[in-house]
């Protein structure tokens, strides 16, 4: 079953759980793939429905960021919450070990030499992890490697 499917099918079963937060979540992360649908008038596969759950997991990280700062702890752990139930659909995340190999061999593929070459090992990056690692902190990393 594509994660879209499973997505739909884990609604309409919190809809008759009573499971608002859940619920309220998936109704949320359905609304921005419909949207995306639409406004690319396609049928998102499982790797574009991962870039719209990656970025909705963001979303989510640094609003939980900005209530805590702010002292709206309230708010902070609803967003955290949101964030557990997002993650469920995401693939498992790689070792430390597991990231440094692929970065290696990323960067072998490219023939990366400098800093300059960063955009196309990110690139190839980001197709390898696909919602596996933080792409921020990939970036760092490659940034460590290549500089």
């Amino acid at each position: 079953m594509t994660r879209r499917l499973q997505l739909h099918e884990d609604m309409k079963t919190a809809l008759k759980a009573g499971d608002k937060i859940r619920l309220g979540t998936l109704r949320l992360v359905w609304a921005a793939i419909k949207q995306r649908e639409v406004d690319e008038r396609i049928e998102l596969d499982d790797g574009q429905v991962l870039a719209v759950l990656g970025k909705m997991l963001k979303q989510r990280r640094d609003a939980a960021t900005q209530f805590e700062q702010a002292k709206r702890d309230d708010l902070a752990t609803q967003e955290r919450a949101e964030i557990v139930i997002i993650e469920a659909y995401l693939p498992a995340r790689l070792e430390a070990a597991e990231l440094t190999s692929l970065i290696d061999t990323a960067i072998a593929d490219t023939a990366a030499t400098s800093m300059r070459d960063m955009g196309r090992v990110m690139a190839l990056l980001k197709q390898r992890v696909a919602g596996r690692a933080d792409l921020s902190e990939l970036s760092a990393r490659v940034r460590t490697r290549l500089g």
